[in-house]
């Protein structure tokens, strides 16, 4: 393990420490990626000690927000998401601040910040991560109808697997069975596992493939032509939805990918 096995773009962040310190932060950024999905509480201590090392970096904060969404500390993640947030000027974590805010016990200000940035002004990944985030926010209310108009958003096309594509199927199929429509809620889980089958992509290649799924027996919205992004919109946007029951775990493993 080297320092420069760090994303270009998050070493040119480092670029501003001293050039031992800059590779020390890298490691421990590196190792948190790692050890995320296998060990989120040994990555979040990773992530801790390249904080303490360069605080007022913006990916450190970052990685040290995701880090602790995963081990289940929704408060210090939305602290340091609005800190990343405010050192970047970026809005692409805005569906974990979403999401981080529902794990707090507060959907209702989940939903008022995630109708405080537009839409169409974030990466595809991360609009189609808010629409899973506020969806879920709808279901903590009781109000599934509207989870559901949540997701009916132009990138649901049930004939073309993009990046975003299985989750945001599984998030329609998991209301779909809050709604008791428990035969389009198992048709749209089996377009999720058709549009991974279909990607099978390198988690390594910079583009995304786009695969057309031929299966007209489908339901829901009827969406415009989704449009192709880069691999680089979708690295860390899959914010996951929180909440109860067996449908809402696939949620949350679909996000932290």
């Amino acid at each position: 393990m080297t320092a420069n096995q760090l994303d270009k773009g998050a070493r040119i962040q480092l670029k501003t420490l001293e050039k031992q310190n800059a590779d020390e932060v890298a490691k421990h950024l590196v190792m948190a990626a790692r050890l995320i999905d296998d060990d989120p509480e040994l990555a979040h201590r990773h992530a801790v000690s390249a904080s303490r090392r360069a605080g007022r970096i913006a990916v450190v904060r970052e990685s040290l927000a995701i880090t602790a969404y995963a081990t289940g500390d929704f408060a210090l993640a939305l602290r340091e998401l609005r800190t990343y947030r405010r050192i970047s000027g970026s809005n692409d974590q805005l569906p974990l601040m979403v999401d981080s805010e529902r794990g707090i016990g507060r959907p209702d200000r989940a939903l008022e910040l995630g109708r405080s940035v537009p839409r169409d002004s974030l990466p595809v990944g991360a609009r189609v991560s808010l629409a899973i985030a506020m969806s879920g926010a709808r279901l903590d209310l009781g109000q599934p109808d509207a989870a559901l108009a949540e997701l009916e958003i132009p990138e649901l096309d049930p004939t073309t697997a993009f990046s975003y594509s299985p989750p945001l199927f599984r998030a329609y199929g998991d209301v779909l069975e809050e709604l008791g429509r428990t035969d389009d809620a198992a048709m749209w889980w089996d377009r999720a596992d058709l549009a991974e089958e279909a990607l099978g992509a390198d988690e390594d290649d910079d583009e995304i493939e786009i695969v057309e799924i031929d299966d007209d027996e489908t339901t829901g919205a009827e969406p415009d032509d989704a449009a192709p992004v880069d691999a680089a919109e979708t690295d860390n946007t899959s914010a996951p939805a929180r909440g109860d029951g067996e449908s809402e775990s696939r949620r949350r493993s679909d996000v932290e990918e």
